[in-house]
């Protein structure tokens, strides 16, 4: 009898004792906060050289933590990137996984590891506040006005509080884990981008109703929406449809609400701006406010709501330990379809620092982004000169959180920690990147596969990389890519061609 009683109390010591290392455990992982800004130039920000205007809340965060000089996203448009990093694999590995219109299906599989589905494996609470873009639903046509999905829920998300896709397209509505917010069952809603739907105006028919007028041929001339032309046509929804104005705050406090629920789990948040992108019509008390138009006033809104976000963290306890991930999902451009002031106000501000291009471009602005990296304990302060992308986070919060990732997942992410923590100072050894062309950066060299097209984008006044000639570029004299070397370096380019050719073989 006293053995038995001896055994019970050891095997209720030992599990007392397991329970309370995990819990410690747990409660030792860090928070992770990723904030992803929307058409965010390299040189937008003050800690990355901008002098027209000021970001202190991210600069700080750049003072305090580590910021990247050679951090990529895999794309120079938003759904390819974003499903990279959400996939941890190249965008052209799989059809249909460019730009999507608003009513698009969801392209995230389900059945794969996700980046957010590696922190719910680990225990985490998780969340997305802001800008999805990667489809919901398993198909084109779908009912608005019931449970949508599969979506942001369904590839490893808690909650989710999105607008599909982006604010220039329709459905201009707020989605809550499945359902569209505010709605009223009298008056569903329909969406088309095939042909107009309904009797409400258009851009296109009666001009004279807009608030901020469309640039030509971008197709922001359909269903107007809070006195802007949208791309797509849209009926009903008339209470859940948001201002401009007011939509990034409501995801602003998504976010803080999401922050500050007090749990025993620590929380993974992927907080996705829209700003800058268009239609760019910032809250009231910011408009006017950078002098460079409404796209210089929307920055300074991130940075505000930077600074308010960690407000709720150090107020909620939670700052000390919780990681912050800052960055964009691909390069800046100016006019993108509405006359805002961007291009006639830019007062001497330049969106890509010194780097050539922008989004859409194979050039470096199109794909070379602010990437700025917080944590009080984990990180190393300071500036990295290590290669990194987007690509590489599933792969390496997977091996920090130690969840294995099955046979075939994430096939492009790599285990970049060290160099994301800053306890190396190198990163990756090449990149492929996909824009107006293919490009792979080995080491300092850009390779840029000869391509047709104009090589300046009208409609943005982009410079776009199409060339028919080889393109080679020493990244580390030469970040601005002004010289081509492909000429004195032959051998080179043969070699980074054919590595380029044996890596996107099958791609679209």
């Amino acid at each position: 009898m006293k053995l038995l009683l001896v055994y019970t109390i050891t095997l209720v010591g030992l599990l007392f004792g397991c329970y309370t290392v995990e819990a410690q455990q747990m409660k030792d992982r860090p928070n992770v906060l990723v904030i992803y800004t929307d058409d965010l130039g390299y040189g937008d920000l003050s800690c990355y050289g901008a002098t027209k205007l000021q970001t202190p809340n991210i600069d700080k965060l750049a003072r305090q933590g580590l910021r990247f000089t050679r951090a990529y996203t895999t794309s120079a448009t938003c759904t390819p990137s974003r499903y990279a990093l959400m996939t941890g694999q190249y965008p052209w590995r799989k059809s249909g996984t460019g730009v999507l219109p608003g009513d698009a299906a969801l392209i995230v599989p389900t059945d794969k590891t996700s980046l957010p589905r590696v922190f719910k494996q680990a225990g985490y609470r998780t969340g997305i506040v802001g800008k999805w873009h990667l489809g919901l639903g398993t198909a084109v046509a779908k009912d608005w006005n019931g449970g949508i999905k599969p979506g942001p829920n369904e590839v490893g998300f808690d909650y989710s509080f999105i607008f599909p896709a982006t604010a220039d397209r329709v459905p201009t509505v707020f989605v809550e884990n499945h359902r569209v917010v505010a709605l009223d069952p009298a008056d569903p809603i329909e969406v088309n981008y095939k042909e107009k739907i309904g009797d409400e105006p258009t851009g296109k028919e009666q001009p004279h109703l807009l608030k901020m007028k469309a640039s030509p041929n971008h197709g922001h001339d359909q269903t107007i929406v809070n006195g802007i032309g949208r791309i797509g046509y849209m009926k009903g929804g008339k209470t859940a449809r948001w201002t401009d104005e007011e939509m990034p705050l409501t995801f602003l406090l998504k976010a803080q609400e999401f922050i500050g629920v007090d749990s025993k789990e620590p929380f993974f948040l992927f907080y996705s701006l829209t700003e800058p992108h268009v239609p760019r019509m910032p809250s009231t008390m910011f408009k006017g406010k950078s002098g460079l138009g409404f796209r210089g006033d929307a920055i300074l809104q991130i940075d505000w709501a930077v600074g308010e976000i960690l407000k709720v963290l150090e107020q909620s306890g939670k700052l000390e330990n919780t990681l912050i991930l800052f960055s964009s999902d691909n390069g800046p451009v100016l006019d993108d379809g509405y006359e805002d002031g961007a291009v006639t106000q830019l007062n001497g501000h330049r969106p890509a620092g010194e780097l050539r291009g922008g989004k859409y471009s194979i050039f470096e602005a199109g794909t070379r982004v602010p990437f700025i990296v917080y944590h009080p304990k984990l990180v190393k302060p300071g500036t990295s000169e290590a290669m990194v992308s987007q690509v590489d986070l599933l792969a390496s919060f997977a091996s920090f959180l130690k969840v294995k990732l099955p046979a075939g997942d994430a096939q492009d992410s790599q285990i970049q920690w060290a160099a994301i923590i800053g306890q190396a100072a190198k990163g990756r050894a090449s990149l492929v990147l996909n824009g107006a062309s293919y490009a792979l950066v080995s080491d300092n060299w850009k390779y840029i596969r000869p391509s047709n097209g104009p090589a300046v984008y009208q409609l943005t006044n982009i410079e776009s990389g199409h060339s028919e000639q080889a393109q080679l570029y020493d990244l580390s004299a030469d970040p601005g890519e002004r010289v081509n070397l492909a000429e004195k370096f032959p051998e080179r380019v043969k070699a980074l061609a054919a590595e380029l050719k044996l890596l996107t073989t099958g791609s679209n």
